[in-house]
């Protein structure tokens, strides 16, 4: 495979042309920062320019969609979102969340070199290699190494794929043992009816962590917590409630009743009726009953003026 030849056919550039540009990709990014949703901290964001957004889908699209990306992965997939990542795990007692440390930062273009000769059994030159870095990975000011980006938008399915050694090995174990075991990009879950069995199988997904070849990952271990039904079990964000349903939980419930009040009586900022406007539509993805219940108490035309 030579892929600066390959991209040169496709885009009907001169393949010297595209050399030069590509050497240049990793510094085509607007780096900007948000603050995390539990509002500790913020997120770098590294957006690629509109050209080079164009090429990482288009290489992607032709070279590297058949790589593998396991069921247990619930993120950044058609049709898919964190209802049914929660969905798996409501009927079980018992959940362990155990979460990723930097997790696309981790992931090195080595990594997804591995992974595409690996899977894909290209035969990659040295060119090939440095081309792949370069079009999917940023280099952040300051620094000489290469990172996948949040806010690429081939990385969510670079992500997926470069884990499916490792949810496939966990996937298995978790088979034999009786537990259940869902991914949703850096939050892993994993539930079971068995009390006890899931404090063990912590060193498991560690020590699997550990023996893969790529990638190096880590777990955060401040973000690892077991719960039961004894207390809020909640899978990203999302409350497995008693009656073996997913629900927003009562706390998010309760802050959105009091935006839409604000709206009704006309005292709302800009900035809440944004963030109202965008939270109704993920209610209504997760939990369509209570976007029902507003629109009784409401209105019809009113909630649906909010997302306007």
């Amino acid at each position: 495979m030579n892929i600066l030849d390959h991209l040169s056919n496709l885009l009907s550039v001169d393949a010297s042309f595209l050399r030069k540009y590509i050497s240049t990709c990793p510094h085509r990014y607007k780096v900007y920062s948000i603050p995390k949703r539990n509002g500790n901290g913020s997120r770098i964001i590294a957006q690629p320019a509109k050209e080079l957004k164009q090429l990482q889908k288009i290489l992607c699209k032709e070279s590297l969609s058949d790589l593998p990306v396991h069921e247990v992965c619930k993120a950044y997939k058609k049709n898919t979102n964190i209802k049914d990542n929660a969905l798996v795990h409501v009927n079980n007692r018992y959940l362990l969340k155990m979460d990723f440390k930097d997790f696309f930062p981790s992931i090195t273009p080595s990594d997804l070199v591995m992974h595409i000769e690996e899977h894909l059994k290209y035969d990659l030159t040295d060119e090939d290699k440095s081309a792949i870095g370069n079009i999917f990975f940023y280099m952040p000011r300051k620094d000489t190494s290469l990172r996948l980006s949040v806010g690429a938008p081939t990385s969510p399915f670079i992500s997926n794929s470069i884990m499916y050694g490792f949810d496939l090995l966990i996937k298995e174990e978790c088979d034999k043992q009786g537990i259940l075991y869902s991914r949703y990009a850096d939050d892993l879950a994993f539930s079971t009816n068995e009390k006890n069995v899931l404090f063990k199988f912590e060193g498991f997904v560690k020590s699997t962590l550990e023996s893969l070849k790529y990638p190096k990952i880590a777990i955060n271990p401040e973000k690892t917590v077991f719960l039961s039904r004894k207390c809020n079990m909640h899978v990203t964000g999302l409350v497995l409630s008693n009656e073996g349903k997913v629900s927003l939980g009562r706390k998010k419930k309760r802050h959105i009743k009091s935006l839409v009040h604000k709206y009704v009586n006309g005292v709302i900022t800009p900035e809440e009726k944004s963030y109202l406007s965008g939270f109704l539509s993920y209610c209504n993805s997760v939990e369509p009953e209570f976007i029902t219940r507003l629109e009784k108490k409401y209105g019809l035309d009113i909630i649906k003026s909010i997302t306007l």
